[in-house]
């Protein structure tokens, strides 16, 4: 928990930084010491995707070619190691309801908009990290061209910020961490199967294309293969599909936190 005394801006500290910004960094750098003193969730996430990709490669490729086979590996772990990483990012969240220190985050001088931003800012380079680890895996030791580091830099971002709208909703509608664990476990197994990242779309049954463009899964997969080939108009269509479901997942998680707190005043 963060005393509301480390969000005061000492007077006559010389700073050139707007109030907001310095308290949004101390609450950042508060949850990135969370975050690193319990760092076995975030260690398995950056190691077992290594180990998939490494094992699962040969028979893409077998099946596939060379080329694309290395693609659908390391995009389909990818997709699947980043949604299994919702646990990270709905943990922080239901870890403050639970220990019920959030309405204690309320009560600080902090904007909301700032307490979300500090749990957000050290989860997002985590999850980043977790992507690029698996991405310079795949160009360092599998094979994988990465010939337009600006559009596949958009199109993770976009993909990152999904999860964390996604993570925020699961934390913030969970009431147990079995709960929420189940969530992410099902959920994420679940949206990547439909999305075509763990076994190719035209694999799958036809019912199963069908219904595949409701996962945000897909969206991210197509966005991955199409930066990777170079596909610019393809990888802004599916970054704006992206950061539509973001948009929905985090206005969902807002109004829960919102009816939460309002619930909780009247009590």
């Amino acid at each position: 928990m963060l005393p509301d005394t480390a969000l005061r801006i000492p007077a006559g500290s010389g700073l050139p930084l707007p109030a907001a910004v310095r308290r949004t960094l101390a609450l950042t750098r508060h949850n990135t010491t969370l975050l690193l003193r319990d760092a076995g969730p975030l260690a398995s996430r950056m190691i077992l995707p290594l180990v998939f990709v490494t094992l699962l490669r040969p028979l893409y490729t077998a099946a596939q070619g060379t080329g694309d086979g290395t693609v659908q590996a390391v995009t389909g772990t990818l997709v699947t190691f980043s949604l299994l990483a919702l646990s990270i990012v709905g943990g922080s969240i239901l870890s403050e309801r639970l220990q019920h220190t959030w309405e204690r985050l309320r009560s600080t001088t902090a904007h909301p908009l700032e307490i979300l931003g500090g749990k957000a800012l050290p989860i997002l380079a985590a999850l980043l990290a977790q992507q690029a680890l698996v991405l310079g895996f795949g160009a360092a030791f599998l094979g994988l061209r990465i010939d337009h580091p600006a559009l596949l830099a958009a199109a993770l971002l976009c993909w990152t910020t999904t999860l964390l709208g996604l993570g925020s909703a699961l934390g913030v509608a969970a009431r147990s961490y079995g709960g929420l664990s189940a969530a992410y476990d099902i959920g994420g197994m679940l949206l990547s199967s439909l999305g075509g990242a763990l076994v190719p779309l035209a694999a799958l049954p036809h019912w199963v294309r069908a219904v595949a463009p409701a996962s945000p899964g897909y969206w991210a997969s197509a966005a991955l293969r199409a930066a990777l080939s170079g596909e610019g108009a393809r990888t802004a269509q599916c970054c704006a599909v992206l950061l539509a479901f973001a948009l929905g997942f985090g206005a969902l998680a807002g109004w829960k936190l919102h009816r939460t707190s309002v619930r909780s005043a009247r009590m």
